[in-house]
Formats: structure tokens, sequence, C-alpha cells
């Protein structure tokens, strides 16, 4: 049930957290801060009636109907201003989260703590972060089944205190950045094709992207 990717999660949510679990699927990574007392109580959220039955069914197994709310609904909707303190959003493209991020304002301002799992398009988490008063206070990198994916905490942008993160000791760094190289690098060959898309923004933008990935790999040990 638990994998290195919902370990990380969990390692960012402090003690005591009222948290909401955006797109909770079958509930496991509900199930696991419940049961590891890391979380208070936790509000787990669906849009999928299918998905959201067998996340109940999951709960009771593990006995926490007490701790663990199940609602169906779309993102953060369900839930109202000051219902939670941590927000978490995992599985879903980076688009899709501030989308659902976008949806319910008032939720998000409440809540001290943000910690998503973007499957693509980091940076576009990253802008909205930057743009809506939030900033990154850490990051790790988690390795499943051969794929590594980021987890991103985020804060209000006047509590970050300045830290090594996680992910830059993470043994995975270096691996993550190359990946990340390569798929720069074959965005941008294809771009090169045509005239008119190597001379647009988003040719540009991926170049320094991928520039400054390099520069990161260089500087690593």
């Amino acid at each position: 049930m638990t994998d290195a990717r919902i370990t990380a999660m969990i390692n960012f949510v402090r003690e005591g957290s009222r948290v909401a679990d955006v797109g909770a699927d079958h509930g496991y990574l509900s199930i696991e801060l419940a049961a590891s007392g890391r979380a208070k109580f936790v509000t787990a959220t669906e849009k999928n009636p299918q998905p959201l039955q067998a996340a109940r069914k999951n709960i009771s197994a593990a006995g926490l109907d007490n701790v663990i709310d199940t609602r169906l609904g779309d993102g953060l909707q369900v839930l109202s201003a000051g219902e939670v303190d941590t927000i978490c959003i995992a599985g879903m493209g980076g688009a899709l989260i501030t989308k659902i991020l976008d949806e319910s304002p008032e939720v998000v301002q409440s809540a001290r703590q943000l910690i998503l799992q973007p499957m693509n398009a980091s940076e576009k988490v990253r802008a909205w972060l930057n743009e809506n008063g939030w900033a990154v206070d850490d990051e790790d990198l988690a390795q499943v089944a051969g794929v590594i994916y980021e987890i991103i905490s985020a804060v209000k942008s006047s509590e970050v205190v300045p830290k090594k993160f996680k992910r830059e000791l993470s043994p995975l760094l270096k691996k993550f950045l190359s990946q990340r190289v390569e798929k720069f690098r074959r965005i941008l060959n294809a771009m090169s094709r045509s005239p008119e898309a190597r001379m647009s923004e988003k040719f540009f933008a991926t170049r320094d992207e991928l520039n400054a990935l390099q520069r990161e790999i260089d500087g690593l040990p």
C-alpha cells in the first residue's frame, strides 16, 4: 500500500494536521496519514464514485472511519474554508493541480501548507505558487517502478525559513535532472524542424530551462 512517493508526501505533513487528500483514489495516502498518526483528521475527496467506494472500503477495513471523512466532489469544492490546514494533491498533471487550487481560493488561502506531486508541468505549479503568495519550503524526489516523482511542499511566503531541501540531498537527483535534460532536448529537436516553432516563446523558454538544468547537473558532486 505504501510506496516511496506516499512516504515522501507523509514526511512533509506536520504532526497533528487536518489534511485534505484531493483525488484520493483508493485512499492509500489518507489511510497512511491517519494510521501513522501524522494527521489528526483527513478529508478524502474524489470526483468519481467508483474509486471513492473503494476508498471507503479500504478505510473501513483499516478501522479508520472515525478519522477519515470521504466526500464525493470535484477537487476542493466539497470543503469549506478553515476545514483543513494541509492540502495534498498527488498523481495529477501540473495544469490540473493549479486548476483545482484556482477553483477554491478560500479553502486554499485558509490552509497553511500545500503538498503537491505533479506528474508533469511542475514549472506551472511553481509559477502558480509564486504568483499566489506561496513559496516552496522543501522538496523531495521518490522513485516508484523506475519513475522518479517530484514532491513539493509550500507554505505562505512569509513563513519560509532558508534550509537545504531534501531534493538536494537525494541520491535520485542526478538521474532525475538527466531525464529532464533528455526530455527538453527531444522537445527542442522537434521544434527546431519548424522555423516558426524555433522562433516561438516556448522554444526559448525550453532552451533556458534546459541550460539551467545542465548547470545544476554540472554543479553536482
